[in-house]
């Protein structure tokens, strides 16, 4: 039998090699993509040996949006899943003081990252199948003081996700969006994380896993923040200006 493949986008980050692992273990074959791809050498051949699949790797930018329909069309087979776990959490200080900064963040987290599911989703339209999953971000949920730059970013890409989930649904092509809260990550260390709100990398791949094998459209990976973000986006704006949350 046919062994599947599954594209990550992003494929450096703490989550994407999660995500690899746990669609590895499963059988799948990959396809790594990343800036300075060469650099996942070591994963590739611990991947390959380990689970006995064929790992390949791909040079990828996210922000170079122009060669985005080359890529797809250089890859070595059309995959059947995609994971695109391509971000940037910047700093929202830095942003707020530096417009480049903040058009960094934001085309890291939504325009790279939809232009490159836009050119994946007319392709799995065309052949009739597949699956797209992006991990958002609870961030976009609602603008907070403290990150709605990262936050704006996001809340465009869920609702990227949404849009693209609605057109492709009767076209055989699945649209997953992942709203994974904190992630104990290389991007949030230092950071005062509360431990029941912070998941680690491989709860985020086995969620991923879940939702693809189960169809799901929308997931939290810690139910929690479910109930977290209902209560913040019920408080009334004439609070909610107030607080610093």
């Amino acid at each position: 039998m046919t062994r599947k493949t599954a594209l990550i986008l992003g494929a450096r980050s703490d989550i994407a090699l999660a995500v690899a692992r746990e669609f590895a273990a499963a059988g799948w074959d990959l396809q790594l993509a990343a800036r300075e791809a060469g650099r996942l050498a070591d994963d590739r051949a611990d991947l390959e040996l380990r689970h006995g699949i064929a790992v390949s790797l791909h040079d990828f930018d996210a922000l170079a949006i122009e060669g985005h329909t080359a890529f797809v069309a250089g890859l070595p087979v059309l995959p059947d899943l995609v994971v695109c776990a391509v971000g940037f959490m910047g700093d929202q200080t830095a942003s707020e003081g530096d417009p480049a900064a903040a058009v960094l963040v934001m085309r890291s987290n939504f325009e790279g990252p939809a232009s490159i599911l836009a050119v994946l989703g007319n392709a799995f339209e065309a052949r009739g199948s597949g699956t797209l999953v992006g991990i958002s971000s609870v961030a976009g949920e609602r603008g907070r003081a403290v990150n709605y730059i990262y936050g704006s970013a996001k809340a465009g890409f869920t609702a990227f996700l949404s849009g693209l989930r609605n057109r492709l649904a009767k076209k055989g092509v699945h649209v997953v969006t992942v709203l994974p809260g904190f992630v104990a990550t290389h991007m949030t260390e230092g950071m005062d994380l509360p431990a029941r709100l912070t998941a680690r990398p491989e709860e985020v791949a086995t969620a991923i896993r879940s939702a693809v094998e189960r169809r799901r459209d929308v997931i939290h990976v810690r139910r929690i923040w479910r109930f977290v973000m209902l209560v913040i986006r019920a408080i009334p704006e004439r609070v909610f200006k107030t607080m610093r949350i």
